[in-house]
């Protein structure tokens, strides 16, 4: 018997406070069905790793989302392929994401984080998600791709209304349909303009021409590089000061070890995993650790419950930068890893890196406000002050 889980996991107060259910649903076994969703779900480390690293099995070409809309207007995508598809596309848009081509970029990254932080630190008192989490991921990566101006501010709006669209087909998901199309109409407004020599966006269009892709195929491209570029780290580094705020004594570990930076940028995504999950569709009767679960059944991946699982993690909710994170599932794991991780990885280093050097230390000086979105954990405000040296 596979047991039940009646609760649903994306109801505000639920998104508010997860880690409860989750913990409940590790206990109850390696398989749940969740009856609100009518989807099973996995939610153990080692069973969710077993299932991202099976894309035989496991299929994301049928859509990794909670609900059909989005999943028929996904397919094709890098997110929702398989096989060859999946790799020739990956292999386009990894091109400019590769560790070569990413060690072009750090003496920019940390040009761009120092003015950051000096900027922040004159300030003294700031919101953490605006001033801090949001600027190079909607400022430096739109540069990257080479996306107009024209339209940027939008960016973060249409980027969310993409992680919505991908949660069930709740209120927050119907409302995201607007933003979800306009993103969309203006992506293919972008593939059929003249986009700036060696940008990533000319790379894609370079590609497309060569017959490497479709040409139909770069705008949900540019979507698909773009959209996780902004909302993933942007969660990732607000979520990493507010642990740092409110877990001092691991800013003072970080500031006298500045070394560990990228180790806890990696408990930061264990601890609160930026996309709390996805999912796959079984490609036929499987048996997912004992469990017998059949061919078509949709199966919720849950990244954030792995990344805290008791079986795999000392003290899975503590907060310690000294701590081997390194194995956590924050950016997915096997073929499906996400592409951009590296990308993501240096913003967020050398953004902490500069803070590092400059801030004594970060206090919570107003209520912070979550952020209501079916698949990202993060928060909508996060009032700072900003104790320099």
């Amino acid at each position: 018997m596979i047991p039940t889980y009646e609760a649903d996991l994306f109801t505000d107060d639920a998104l508010d406070d997860p880690y409860g259910h989750l913990r409940t649903l590790r206990d109850l076994g390696p398989v749940v069905w969740l009856e609100a969703r009518q989807v099973y779900a996995v939610t153990r480390y080692e069973v969710v790793r077993a299932v991202l690293a099976d894309g035989r099995a496991f299929c994301s070409g049928e859509g990794v989302g909670l609900n059909e809309f989005i999943n028929e207007g996904g397919r094709g995508t890098t997110l929702m392929s398989d096989g060859v598809e999946h790799d020739r596309l990956r292999t386009v848009i990894g091109r400019p994401l590769t560790p070569k081509a990413l060690a072009e970029l750090r003496q920019e990254a940390h040009a761009r984080a120092a003015a950051l932080a000096d900027r922040v630190v004159a300030r003294r008192e700031v919101d953490a998600v605006t001033d801090v989490a949001e600027v190079l991921p909607t400022t430096w990566v739109p540069d990257l791709l080479g996306w107009p101006q024209a339209g940027r501010e939008h960016l973060l709006d249409w980027a969310g209304a993409t992680f919505d669209g991908l949660g069930p087909l709740n209120d927050r998901a119907l409302a995201a349909g607007a933003g979800i199309h306009e993103m969309a109409d203006f992506a293919q407004k972008v593939a059929a303009s003249d986009l700036p020599d060696g940008s990533t966006g000319a790379g894609i269009l370079a590609a497309a021409e060569r017959g490497e892709i479709d040409a139909g195929q770069c705008p949900m491209m540019f979507i698909g590089y773009l959209g996780p570029s902004l909302d993933t780290t942007t969660a990732a580094l607000a979520n990493a000061i507010w642990l740092f705020a409110t877990h001092p004594e691991q800013w003072d570990v970080l500031r006298r070890q500045r070394d560990r930076v990228k180790q806890a940028f990696n408990e930061v995504l264990r601890l609160e995993s930026p996309i709390s999950c996805f999912t796959r569709v079984a490609t036929r009767t499987v048996d997912i650790a004992g469990v017998t679960v059949p061919a078509g059944a949709r199966v919720l991946v849950s990244f954030a419950s792995a990344n805290r699982d008791e079986r795999r993690w000392d003290g899975p909710e503590e907060f310690d930068i000294t701590r081997t994170s390194a194995g956590h599932v924050g950016f997915g794991h096997g073929e499906h890893a996400c592409v951009g991780m590296g990308l993501a990885r240096l913003e967020a280093t050398a953004v902490l890196s500069a803070l590092a050097a400059r801030v004594e230390r970060f206090e919570l000086c107003a209520p912070t406000v979550r952020k209501h979105n079916n698949l990202i954990r993060s928060f909508a405000s996060l009032p700072v002050t900003v104790v320099a040296d």
